[in-house]
């Protein structure tokens, strides 16, 4: 009973589409999962339903993601359902746990070579070996270029075909690439040692050549879970198969729409073949976006359903689920210092009315934009961060400050409150729980250092439940010491507290990040589609990438684009991925857009997001956007209001000798009948009628919805057209 009341527990709060992901049946189950649908509660639970019910043990559970971050979470969410003792790992982690266990049976006793942190040196050398001076920038990308076919099973000799075929846009000539690769492998062996790729390999290797060793894998793992399953490349899927060994209880979770990394090898083919794969999987659809409201729901749904090729046939209607929010923004500049200084103001605003720096995010395509975008909020004394430069536990100040507090366990007395002792320790390190210091880096370090106490703060406001006897317990205020050894736990799982600043990220780095306002910026043709995305398929990844951004806001939304890069400079197109919006609100002089002369000459013209009335949908469609309303979503529409419009729009086109259509359309006339205005402000709100029409007609056509008759309004009347 007590078994059964707990897996019950952990199916409380789920909707109809999670609960059927949590309870599919053992075997192949393929869970489609939109953004902020609910996807690793999904997985989560469902783990702990059958572990909790006794379906299956804890510790034959292998979760596989692809960060360190998502692992920790999941754990900590496992922890949290009772689901004690599974395996939640990347797959870099999850191989380099096996292969340094059995090292010494697959290399006869041999230690396991040293794991590369970094290709660029060797391939530095490698690239001199065959006569190519290379800068650190150009052996990064062909250390990515490596990667890419070390990730794709593609072997030095075959690199040069398959970079034709993949159509890769190469560093160099991919003959000169392959013979880099041929000498990169070569100086590897000689120097004993391994990069991530080899681990994986040698993984698989392990299980498919030694049949001792497989046989252990799979008796250890029996139930695989793998989240993000639109990122995973071949060599992954080889590691996946060779665990599973044919065995079929298996769970993913993905969204195609969110493929976004195929430059490095990742393929959402996987994804989208599994029904074909696994003949009688269970395939559930998680829709209900409980992360964004319905105006951004809408957005994003509009942005994708544009969207073409393999990762359409799995492409998600997300249904909002949030109460309705603020519009999404499109604000239009005349160049991108401009752009910028608005930016840093709207941050400053919504700082100043209440939003924490550290719930509002800037993403942009590339990094190179985050210069601007970093001046501009110092000028505004708006704290920031730019996210993905280094992780918060490896910072140097973060670990001289680990070291600072460890040394204060012994000299600051326990009874000390807890966020007090912080702050006494820190001093140690520079920081003054004052103002944070002008100047990016000095901020950035203060910024962090605050964090800790931050943590400290929310570690202290949870006390210790201590056992005093079979049904009694105490509350005991947690230490310095048990802060310490948290630190050091979340440390090791990667688990990184966030900076209150506002965040300045690329839009590949924001993937799996949510924040309350995001400001979406650059979105100009040549930078979102980027000049380098040159087929249809690069063009759709690009679209996705967009996708991403938009569904990473959960109540405001900003998009933005600079008619030229500097002032004066050469005119740019929007996005071609941005909706074909109605321009006709007029320019509004950009006040408040910065502090910079170029922001008090800019003039900035506000393009207003029509939604749906009904269930908040962005309306691209004319006709839609006049009725105010989804072509699917119900119409209320007026019949007897209706049949009045046709019948006076008859007369009048009768008596100016026009065709109906060129006094109102029938989407017009439908709009009218629907929503009924009654003033002339609502009126004009209609699209399709300005204020020429409204002089013209909207005497009568509110004298008609007030409920006159036609030949109340145009017995004997005629209308003329001005010129």
């Amino acid at each position: 009973m007590a078994v059964h009341s707990a897996s019950e527990h952990v199916l409380a709060g789920l909707d109809p589409e999670q609960r059927s992901a949590v309870t599919a049946p053992a075997g192949p189950v393929c869970i489609l999962a939109g953004a902020g649908t609910g996807k690793t509660r999904a997985i989560t639970s469902r783990i702990a339903h059958r572990a909790l019910s006794g379906e299956i043990s804890p510790r034959h559970v292998l979760a596989v993601t692809f960060t360190a971050r998502a692992a920790a979470e999941m754990r900590h969410r496992l922890t949290l359902l009772g689901a004690h003792g599974v395996q939640a790992r990347t797959f870099h982690a999850a191989a380099l746990r096996q292969v340094r266990y059995f090292a010494p049976r697959l290399l006869s006793g041999r230690a396991m070579p040293e794991l590369l942190d970094s290709k660029v040196r060797l391939v530095t050398l490698a690239a001199a070996r065959v006569g190519l001076r290379t800068d650190r920038a150009a052996a990064r990308d062909l250390a990515g270029e490596i990667e890419w076919a070390k990730s794709s099973l593609v072997e030095p000799t075959d690199y040069v075909v398959a970079a034709a075929r993949a159509l890769r846009d190469t560093p160099h000539e991919p003959a000169k690439v392959a013979e880099v690769f041929t000498a990169y492998e070569q100086l590897k062996r000689s120097n004993g040692v391994i990069d991530f790729e080899d681990m994986l390999r040698a993984a698989v290797w392990g299980i498919e050549e030694h049949p001792d060793v497989g046989e252990q894998i799979r008796t250890q793992y029996r139930h695989f879970v793998v989240d993000e399953y639109q990122d995973v490349n071949p060599l992954q899927q080889r590691l996946l198969d060779a665990w599973l060994a044919g065995r079929n209880d298996l769970t993913v979770v993905g969204d195609a729409s969110q493929t976004i990394y195929s430059f490095t090898g990742a393929t959402s083919a996987y994804l989208v073949d599994f029904p074909r794969r696994h003949r009688n999987a269970t395939v559930v659809r998680l829709v209900r976006d409980y992360r964004s409201t319905p105006q951004v729901v809408g957005l994003a749904n509009a942005v994708i359903s544009q969207a073409r090729g393999t990762e359409a046939r799995l492409r998600l209607e997300l249904s909002g689920q949030r109460p309705p929010g603020p519009e999404p923004d499109l604000r239009i500049f005349t160049d991108e210092p401009a752009e910028a200084n608005a930016v840093a103001a709207r941050c400053r605003a919504l700082i100043d009315a209440g939003t924490p720096a550290k719930e509002i995010a800037v993403l942009f395509r590339v990094n190179a934009q985050s210069e601007a975008y970093e001046k501009a909020l110092t000028e505004a004394e708006v704290p920031y961060v730019v996210q993905g430069a280094e992780r918060f536990f490896e910072r140097t100040e973060v670990r001289q400050a680990m070291v600072a507090l460890r040394a204060a366990t012994r000299s600051i007395p326990g009874e000390t409150p807890l966020p007090a002792a912080v702050v006494e320790a820190l001093t140690a390190v520079g920081w003054a729980p004052d103002a944070p210091p002008a100047g990016g880096a000095a901020r950035e370090r203060w910024e962090a250092l605050s964090a800790l106490v931050q943590l400290s703060e929310e570690y202290a406001a949870s006390p210790e439940v201590v056992p005093i006897g079979e049904a009694a317990s105490v509350e005991r205020p947690v230490t310095l010491t048990d802060f310490t050894e948290e630190l050091a736990r979340r440390a090791a799982q990667q688990h990184v507290p966030t900076v209150d600043g506002v965040t300045l990220a690329s839009l590949h780095s924001a993937k799996g990040l949510e924040w309350d306002a995001v400001f979406l910026v650059g979105l100009a043709e040549g930078t979102m589609p980027t000049t380098y995305a040159k087929t249809v398929e690069q063009v759709e990844e690009e679209r996705r990438l967009l996708y991403v951004g938009i569904t990473r806001a959960r109540q405001w939304l900003w998009l933005s684009y600079a008619a030229a890069r500097s002032p004066g400079g050469r005119a740019r197109r929007p996005s071609r991925f941005l909706p074909q919006l109605d321009r006709s609100g007029g320019t509004e002089r950009a006040s408040g857009g910065g502090t910079g002369p170029a922001a008090k000459r800019t003039e900035r013209r506000r393009t207003q997001i029509v939604s749906c009335r009904i269930c908040g949908a962005t309306l691209l469609a004319g006709p839609d956007r006049k009725l105010g309303r989804c072509p699917t979503c119900p119409s209320d529409i007026d019949d007897e209001l209706h049949e009045r419009l046709r019948e006076w729009r008859q007369r009048v086109a009768g008596a100016q000798k026009v065709p109906a259509y060129v006094v109102f359309t029938d989407a017009t006339l439908i709009a009218l009948a629907e929503r009924r205005p009654e003033r002339s402000e609502e009126l004009i709100a209609i699209a399709g009628i300005g204020p020429r029409k409204l002089g013209l007609y909207g005497e009568s056509v509110l004298a008609l919805v007030g409920g006159a008759g036609v030949d109340d309004v145009c017995p004997e009347k005629t209308f003329e057209i001005s010129s």
